[in-house]
C-alpha cells in the first residue's frame, strides 16, 4: 500500500516549531517512500479557530516548502459525512444516542470523585436502545468495548498497552451537531487512506481510543509514530522566551527556510555525525522509524549557526528572493541598487541573519545622508584628497564594473601613490559608506554602482578639510 501521511494542525494559533517539525516529519516520510502527503485542517473548534491562523499555517508551510499532494482539507467542510459514519455505527449497534442534561453530567462526575473514582460517563444510556428524538442534549456516544486491551506498536514508543477499562463512552457527535477530535480524526484519516499516522505524543492518550472505533468500523488502523516533545535549552516546557513562536516569525527574524528545515530535522533524528543535510538527502535518509525516543532540546545558537552556514555555501541566487523580501520590509526597494545575489556574496561572512543583512545592506539601497563624525575625522583628511582623486579618475575610466576591476584600481591607486592598501581603502570606505566598517572594499564601491561611486567620492573630497 502506497505510504501517505498527513500533518492536520487545529488553527488555534500560528505553525510552532513542534508543529514544523510533525509536518517536515510527516512530509520526509511520504517522500522518502515514494507516498504522498496530505494538509489537512483542524478547524472545528469554532471559539479557537481563526482565519488569521489558517493563514499563517498555510504561509509557513508555502514558505518551508513543505508541498502537499492533497489539501489543505477542512474539517468544517465535512460535517455531513461524520454524522453519516455515526448513524452507522448507531445502526450497528456499535454507538447511541444519550440525552442527559448538563447537570446530570455534572452530577455524574461529582459522584464519582466522592466515591474516589475516575469521573466518567456511567454508561446509562448505553443499553437502553433510545430512539433518535429532537433533544438540545442529544450526543451520540461510542459503545467502548468493556474488556480486554489496546494493543499498538508506535514506530518512534515502541509496544504500547492500553486497558479498555479505563476508557469510557466517547462523545462521538456533540449536542451542537460538531464531531469530537477523536471521531473526526478516525473519520478523516479512514477517508483519506492514511497509513502513517505521525504526531506529537501529547496524542498517545487518543490513540487507544481512535483504534477501538477504526476496528468498529471495520477499517485497517493505520501505524502510528508518536514525536517525544521539544525543550527549551533549560530542560523546561518550549515557551516563546526559548523561541517558540510562530514559523513566519522566524522568516521575520531573519533565518532561511533550508536552515530552519536542517534544523528542524536533526531536532530529534539523526544519521551518523552529520549536520548539514539538503533538502535531497533528508528526503533519501530519513525513516521515522530512526527518530529518537527522547525529547530534544531548542538551541537557537545552533540555529543561527546553520543560517549563517547557508549564506557562505549556498548559491547566491537562492539566498537572493529571501533577502528582498527583508529589503521590502525595511521599505527599500530592491530594483534602487545591487543585485541581492551580489549583496549576499559581499555579507555572507558578516551576519548570521538575513535581517541583519539588509540592515547593513540598505547603505547601496539608499542616498549616503549619515557619516560617522569619527571615521570622518579620522579618514577624510588633507592626506585622503591624492588618493580619493584618483580612484575617481581610475572608476570614471574602467571598462567594466565588476569587484575584480574595482580591486585592481584600488591596486593601482596603491602602486602609483607608493601608499599602503589600507590608505587607499579606509578613506575609500568612508566615502561609500560613511563608516570605517563595511565589507572588502571592491565589494563597497561595487555594489554602490560606478555612477553612485563617483558621486560619494565627491561628496568625500567635499567634506575634506581645504589645506593651508
Amino acid at each position: 500500500m502506497t505510504c501517505r501521511t498527513r500533518f492536520a494542525p487545529s488553527p488555534t494559533g500560528f505553525l510552532h516549531i513542534g508543529g514544523a517539525r510533525t509536518a517536515l516529519y510527516c512530509w520526509l516520510q511520504a517522500r522518502h517512500t515514494g507516498g504522498e502527503f496530505v494538509l489537512r485542517i483542524e478547524d472545528t473548534d469554532r471559539e479557537r479557530s481563526t482565519d488569521e491562523a489558517v493563514q499563517a499555517i498555510l504561509d509557513g508551510m508555502r514558505w518551508l516548502g513543505l508541498d502537499a499532494d492533497e489539501g489543505p482539507i477542512y474539517q468544517t467542510h465535512r460535517f455531513d459525512r461524520y454524522r453519516e459514519v455515526a448513524e452507522q455505527l448507531v445502526a450497528a449497534g456499535k454507538a447511541y444516542y444519550a440525552y442527559e442534561t448538563r447537570e446530570e453530567l455534572d452530577a455524574m462526575r461529582a459522584a464519582a470523585m466522592e466515591a474516589g473514582t475516575k469521573p466518567r460517563y456511567n454508561g446509562h444510556y448505553r443499553d437502553l436502545d433510545a430512539p433518535l428524538r429532537d433533544d438540545p442534549n442529544r450526543v451520540i456516544r461510542f459503545k467502548n468495548p468493556q474488556g480486554g486491551s489496546v494493543v499498538f506498536e508506535d514506530k518512534v514508543k515502541g509496544r504500547i498497552e492500553w486497558a479498555n477499562a479505563e476508557l469510557d463512552d466517547l462523545v462521538l457527535i456533540r449536542s451542537d451537531g460538531f464531531p469530537t477530535y477523536n471521531f473526526a480524526v478516525v473519520v478523516d484519516d479512514l477517508d483519506m487512506r492514511i497509513t502513517d499516522v505521525i504526531r506529537g505524543d501529547d496524542h498517545v492518550n487518543n490513540t487507544p481510543r481512535q483504534i477501538n472505533i477504526y476496528e468498529a468500523l471495520g477499517a485497517p488502523v493505520p501505524h502510528f509514530a508518536h514525536l517525544p516533545m521539544i525543550l527549551g535549552p533549560d530542560g523546561a516546557k518550549l515557551s516563546k522566551r526559548h523561541g517558540a513562536v510562530g514559523v513566519m516569525q522566524y522568516r521575520a527574524d531573519g533565518f532561511l527556510p533550508q536552515a530552519l528545515l536542517n534544523y528542524l530535522v536533526r531536532l530529534g533524528w539523526s544519521h551518523g555525525d552529520q549536520e548539514i543535510f539538503s533538502r535531497e538527502e533528508m528526503i533519501r535518509l530519513f525513516d521515522i522509524a530512526d527518530v529518537n525516543h527522547s525529547a530534544s532540546r531548542f538551541d537557537l545558537d545552533k540555529l543561527s549557526w546553520l543560517n549563517q552556514h547557508y549564506f557562505k555555501h549556498s548559491d547566491p541566487a537562492e539566498v537572493a528572493p529571501e533577502l528582498e523580501w527583508h529589503l521590502r520590509a525595511q521599505g527599500i526597494d530592491p530594483a534602487s541598487g545591487p543585485a541581492p545575489a551580489d549583496v549576499v556574496v559581499a555579507l555572507a561572512d558578516r551576519v548570521k541573519t538575513l535581517k541583519d543583512m539588509a540592515e547593513r545592506a540598505a547603505v547601496w539601497y539608499r542616498p549616503l545622508a549619515d557619516y560617522d563624525d569619527k571615521a570622518v575625522a579620522k579618514h577624510l583628511t588633507a592626506a585622503a584628497r591624492a588618493p580619493l582623486e584618483d580612484m575617481y579618475r581610475r572608476l570614471s575610466a574602467l571598462a567594466e564594473w565588476s569587484p575584480a576591476a574595482v580591486d585592481a584600481a584600488v591596486n593601482a591607486t596603491a602602486e602609483a601613490l607608493s601608499l599602503g592598501l589600507g590608505k587607499i581603502a579606509q578613506p575609500l570606505r568612508v566615502a561609500m559608506t560613511g563608516t570605517q566598517v563595511s565589507p572588502s572594499i571592491d565589494h563597497t564601491v561595487y555594489l554602490a554602482g560606478r555612477d553612485e561611486a563617483l558621486r560619494r567620492i565627491d561628496a568625500a573630497l567635499a567634506r575634506i578639510p581645504a589645506e593651508g
